[in-house]
């Protein structure tokens, strides 16, 4: 059974995040991916095997050897999704800052008044 994962649970894991960084960078043999960690060859597997079924790597044999390469398109979900709350914070932000400045504002009106 052929799971398809979702890409937030990729990137969830710090271990994960590192090897997509690594692979991005230029691809990666298996064995040299899992060399960079201080966890089980298997243990580097399996969190291979999350980011395969999520689409954010690809494995390709080449001879013996098995390649794994970022396929980052998939990430465009994340990027996608922080989008809109950061524009929903920014227009929360700005409507915060027009509000300060009506107060700053009348402030300074009612202090001239004073004088």
């Amino acid at each position: 059974m052929n799971l398809r994962r979702d890409v937030f649970q990729a990137i969830a894991d710090p271990t994960r995040r590192e090897i997509l960084n690594m692979v991005s960078q230029k691809p990666l043999n298996v064995n040299a991916v899992a060399g960079n960690f201080d966890v089980s060859r298997t243990a580097v597997y399996k969190h291979l095997k999350i980011l395969i079924e999520c689409g954010l790597v690809d494995v390709r044999q080449q001879g013996r050897e098995r390649y794994c390469e970022a396929r980052l398109e998939r990430l465009s979900e994340v990027s996608e999704w922080v989008e809109q709350y950061r524009r929903f914070w920014d227009a929360k932000l700005d409507a915060l800052e027009n509000y300060l400045e009506v107060l700053q504002a009348k402030r300074n009106n009612d202090g001239q008044k004073n004088k």
